[in-house]
């Protein structure tokens, strides 16, 4: 139509009369063109003044079966991409295509029809193999731990505990610490109310690594880092640490950061103690994929739902 650009056509195709005696297909401006393409609409030069190309066919949508004989359909329930969005995943119509990309699974099964329905609180939704977090009564949560708090709700010594940094809202949800942290140790520490995921995050059989700035007293010899990798027996057996890396170094101190998945008592000053080097500072700065990054010490923040997605996955769920 005129106008769609913002610019005059000249008129419709056609409605001039071309040069008399022109070949068949030729431009009405007396130079020759290129025959269109087969079943090509006449979207060129005549119509807008330029020349662009043959029009794509649109995509032909895939005959699927009817959602009610979806295995995991439930008529009462949300439509799947509608959840997807409000869980914030991307907007209604991208969520559309991610599910006929055949991305997104319910309880394990590929789902790939628009006009599925689901009850977001009695099915596990995976994205691209992230879990979705749709029960809004579990909370996620980051501390960031100062030296000198101890990782308790409570203390009957009357010593500042995680309970004096949460907010009266938080104080009644029932948080529980995901692991600890030694009273001296800064850093990061999660809170929340999914038991499952805390049973999994502490046990041993998941092995989710966890992150350590270690500052010591330097200089430091060489094989340090090979002989705590290969493993240091201590007095509860064998300890290692999955990677060692020099960060930075100062006259009379260095800085090093250690990743290991063992959860034992104070596992990482043992370890310094026993190649002869006492940790002065230690911070733990991550948690399978969740990171403390430049957060304030002393604060709590909210896990995004990508965050909680990431760290759902990391443990199986």
């Amino acid at each position: 139509p005129a106008g769609r650009f913002g610019a005059k056509t000249g008129g419709r195709a056609g409605s001039k009369p071309g040069r008399p005696g022109a070949a068949p297909g030729a431009r009405s401006g007396g130079q020759g063109g290129r025959p269109k393409p087969p079943g090509a609409k006449a979207f060129g030069r005549e119509r807008f003044g330029q020349d662009l190309g043959p029009v794509r066919a649109p995509k032909p949508k895939r005959a699927g079966r009817p959602a009610d004989e979806i295995d995991v359909h439930n008529p009462e329930g949300v439509r799947l991409q509608k959840i997807m969005a409000l869980a914030g995943v991307a907007s209604r119509r991208v969520c559309e295509e991610m599910i006929l990309d055949g991305r997104v699974e319910v309880d394990g099964n590929i789902v790939t029809e628009l006009g599925v329905r689901v009850d977001p609180e009695q099915v596990a939704i995976h994205v691209d193999g992230i879990r979705l977090q749709l029960n809004e009564h579990l909370k996620y949560y980051v501390f960031n731990k100062p030296r000198g708090v101890v990782s308790t709700m409570e203390d009957p010594e009357g010593r500042r505990c995680i309970s004096d940094f949460l907010k009266n809202k938080d104080k009644s949800e029932r948080l529980f610490h995901v692991g600890r942290l030694d009273a001296e140790t800064e850093g990061l520490l999660l809170l929340t109310n999914d038991g499952e995921l805390t049973n999994r995050l502490t046990h041993p059989s998941y092995e989710v690594p966890k992150t350590y700035l270690v500052q010591v007293r330097g200089p430091m010899a060489q094989g340090v880092g090979a002989q705590m990798k290969e493993g240091i027996e201590l007095e509860d057996g064998l300890a290692q640490v999955d990677s060692f890396k020099l960060v930075d170094s100062t006259p009379g101190h260095i800085l090093v950061e250690v990743v290991l998945h063992s959860g034992r008592n104070r596992v990482v000053r043992r370890l310094f103690d026993a190649v002869g080097h006492p940790v002065e500072r230690l911070v733990r700065t991550q948690v399978g994929p969740i990171r403390i990054g430049d957060q304030r010490q002393g604060s709590i923040r909210v896990l995004g739902r990508q965050e909680v997605g990431h760290l759902l996955a990391s443990v199986g769920l």
